[in-house]
C-alpha cells in the first residue's frame, strides 16, 4: 500500500499533522516507538502565538480537556522584585495567554486525535532506516518482522536528536554553546497558578510554568562557561533547589515542594536544518530545528510548522512543490526567532566589562521604550527582527 504520509514520530508535532491531513482524506500512517509516553524534560510552556497554533490546527480544547493549563500573566522578577506583571489577555492579538500542558499529556491527546481523524497509528514500532526518493521508503521492525513501506512523503517528527535527519542526509548546523537548561517537575509549590513566571538572577534565571494543583514545570538556566554544575538524576535535586533559589526568588516558592518527575539538564544551543525537505523526506519539530529552550518557543514553533506544512499540502497536487514551498516558509519563520533569541542571548549573558558597560548603557533605553523591544513571547516570529531592531537592542543605532 503506498500511503500518502508516513509521520516517523507520533507526539506534538506527527500526531498534529496526521490528524489535519487525515481530516482532508489523506491516507496517513503514524509510526510511533514508545506504547506509552512516559515522562521528560520537556517543553511544557507554549506562548499565546502558539496557542492560537493549536486552535488553528483544532487540538486546543483536547490540550485543556487533557490538563493543559490556561495562564494570564507574564510575571518577570528581576531577584526577588516583580518588575513586569503582564496581562497576555489585553497586550497580545491573540487575547489569550500561555498554556501550559504535561509533555506526555499532551502527545497522549493529539495521537488520540490522529486517530479519531482516520489516520492509522502503530505504536511500539522500530523504523530502522528511511530512505529517500520518489517515492520513499521507510524499513520498520514490528512484532520482530521488518517490512519496507512507502508513501509519497515521509515526515520526520522524531525530536531532537532525530535518525530521519540522518537517513534523508541533511546537514545540521548548531550555534556556539552558550547556556545550559535544567529543568523537572515539582509538586506542593505555592506559586500563584495563573502567571507563567521568570526570575532574572545573579547567576542564573528561573523559568516556572504552573500545570495546575500545585504542581509547576521548573527550569533553571545558567551559562555553560561558569563550569559544571551536575543537575541531573535524583541526587542532585537539592543542589537544583539551591541553584532556583540563589536567583532571588521567593524561597517561599521552594520550602514545601516535593520533585514529582526527573530532573535533566541539556545544552540549549540551537541546531537546525537550513532547508527541511528533500527527495520526498521533510523535517518537522524539534527535528528540523531545536530552539534554544530557554526562550520557550520550541512548542509553538512546532506547532506554526505543523500549520505551513499542512497548508502547503492543500494547496497543490504537486508534492514537490508543496514541500518546497513549507521550507521556505520555515527559515523565514525559524530564522527570525533564532535572530531574535541570539540577540537577547548576547544582550543578557555576554561576560566581561564591555558587556556590562553596554547593559547599563542600553537598559535604560529598552525600559524607556518597550515597543520596539522584539516581542517574542506575544507575537513570536512576527516580531521586529530586521537590522535596525537588532542595533537598537544592542545599543549600536
Amino acid at each position: 500500500m503506498l500511503y500518502d504520509v508516513i509521520t516517523v514520530g507520533g507526539g506534538l508535532a506527527g500526531s498534529t499533522l496526521a490528524k489535519n491531513l487525515a481530516e482532508h482524506g489523506y491516507r496517513v500512517l503514524v509510526l510511533e516507538r514508545e506504547t506509552h509516553f512516559r515522562d521528560r524534560v520537556r517543553g511544557e510552556q507554549m506562548h499565546p502565538w502558539g496557542v492560537a497554533e493549536a486552535r488553528a490546527l483544532g487540538i486546543y480544547e483536547s490540550l485543556v480537556t487533557a490538563g493543559g493549563h490556561q495562564t494570564r500573566w507574564w510575571r518577570l522578577y528581576q531577584e526577588a522584585t516583580l518588575v513586569d506583571d503582564r496581562d497576555l489577555a489585553e497586550t497580545t492579538p491573540h487575547g489569550v495567554g500561555s498554556l501550559n500542558c504535561s509533555h506526555p499529556g499532551m502527545q497522549e491527546a493529539v495521537l488520540r486525535l490522529a486517530v479519531k481523524a482516520g489516520a492509522e497509528v502503530r505504536r511500539g514500532v522500530t523504523v530502522k532506516d528511511v530512505v529517500p526518493g520518489s517515492p520513499p521508503s521507510v524499513r520498520v521492525q514490528e512484532d520482530g518482522r521488518d517490512s519496507v513501506l512507502q508513501a509519497h512523503l515521509v515526515v520526520g517528527a522524531d525530536g531532537r536528536t532525530s535518525q530521519v535527519r540522518q537517513w534523508g542526509g541533511f546537514t545540521v548546523t548548531h550555534d556556539p554553546d552558550c547556556l545550559v537548561i535544567a529543568g523537572t517537575l515539582l509538586a506542593g509549590t505555592p506559586v500563584p497558578d495563573d502567571a507563567t513566571y521568570y526570575v532574572r538572577g545573579p547567576e542564573g534565571n528561573l523559568l516556572i510554568a504552573p500545570l495546575g494543583n500545585q504542581r509547576a514545570r521548573t527550569y533553571f538556566i545558567f551559562r555553560k562557561s561558569e563550569g559544571q554544575r551536575p543537575l541531573s538524576g535524583d541526587t542532585q535535586v537539592p543542589a537544583f533547589l539551591a541553584a532556583c533559589r540563589q536567583t532571588g526568588a521567593p524561597a517561599a516558592w521552594f520550602d514545601q515542594v516535593t520533585v514529582a518527575g526527573p530532573l535533566a539538564q541539556f545544552n540549549a544551543a540551537d541546531h537546525w536544518v537550513e532547508h527541511p525537505a528533500q527527495q520526498g523526506v521533510v523535517l518537522l519539530g524539534d527535528a528540523a530545528a531545536a530552539s534554544d529552550p530557554c526562550y520557550g518557543c520550541g512548542l509553538s514553533l512546532t506547532l506554526m510548522g505543523v500549520r505551513h506544512l499542512r497548508d502547503c499540502l492543500l494547496s497543490t497536487p504537486d508534492w514537490r512543490v508543496a514541500t518546497e514551498r513549507y521550507a521556505q516558509e520555515y527559515t523565514r519563520y525559524y530564522g527570525a526567532v533564532h535572530r531574535i533569541t541570539n540577540w537577547f542571548t548576547e544582550f543578557r549573558w555576554s561576560t566581561g566589562p564591555a558587556a556590562e558597560e553596554r547593559r547599563a548603557r542600553v537598559l535604560p533605553r529598552l525600559k524607556a521604550e518597550p515597543e520596539r523591544v522584539p516581542d517574542l513571547v506575544g507575537l513570536g516570529p512576527e516580531a521586529p527582527s530586521d537590522e535596525e531592531t537588532r542595533r537598537f537592542l544592542l545599543g549600536e543605532d
